[in-house]
């Protein structure tokens, strides 16, 4: 199977949130606690961590072992830049021994180890350089870069994503479909928030 890295990317100032998200509770873990926590389980060969608002308060609260064998931690100082500068920050960390990275959004509370794994494969099986979940409706997170396009994302400014290459290099990207019960939400509000804690309570 090929080599793939995740970079979980976890370095935003939660603006539209008021508060830093990545902390928030839910179902008795935080967010990014929960997350991570997925990702590790995975099949994935490593996660890279990319921290940068808050970064020290952030890994002080994780409950999830910082020193786990395949987890990496990276500070990005630019992180106020833009999506941008996280995956560049995660990239340079990987991009020597990994010829492949999954971008996989730190907000994303209902993302599983099943759901990266099945994407993972697919890729692996595959002769495509792009990758991504596809709901009924979209293209979605994470998704799947190979090495050819490392100079498009080093070329990456501002907050902006990988979302250009999938939009000009069509005939490179693998869709795989999950199924209909894939909740691929984010969590940028408090109305967002809310609404999670609802459900899980219900």
């Amino acid at each position: 199977m090929k080599k793939v890295a995740g970079l979980l990317l976890a370095a935003g100032a939660s603006t539209r949130m008021g508060r830093p998200k990545q902390l928030m509770p839910v179902s008795g873990s935080g967010l990014l606690d929960t997350v991570l926590r997925e990702a590790l389980r995975s099949d994935l060969d490593l996660v890279n961590l990319v921290l940068g608002h808050q970064a020290q308060a952030i890994k002080k609260a994780l409950k999830t072992d910082l020193r786990h064998p395949k987890l990496e931690v990276t500070f990005n100082d630019q992180y106020r830049d833009g999506i941008s500068t996280s995956i560049r920050s995660g990239l340079l960390g990987v991009e020597v021994a990994y010829d492949h990275v999954m971008i996989i959004l730190a907000d994303m509370p209902r993302l599983t180890s099943n759901l990266i794994n099945l994407l993972l494969h697919r890729y692996s099986e595959s002769p495509f350089s792009l990758g991504a979940l596809q709901t009924s409706t979209k293209r979605s997170h994470p998704v799947i870069i190979g090495r050819k396009f490392y100079p498009a994302l080093r070329e990456l400014r501002g907050d902006v994503g990988a979302r250009g290459l999938f939009l000009t290099h069509p005939d490179q990207i693998l869709l795989v479909k999950p199924g209909a019960d894939y909740d691929d939400r984010d969590i940028d509000t408090m109305d967002d928030y809310l609404d999670l804690i609802e459900e899980t309570t219900e």
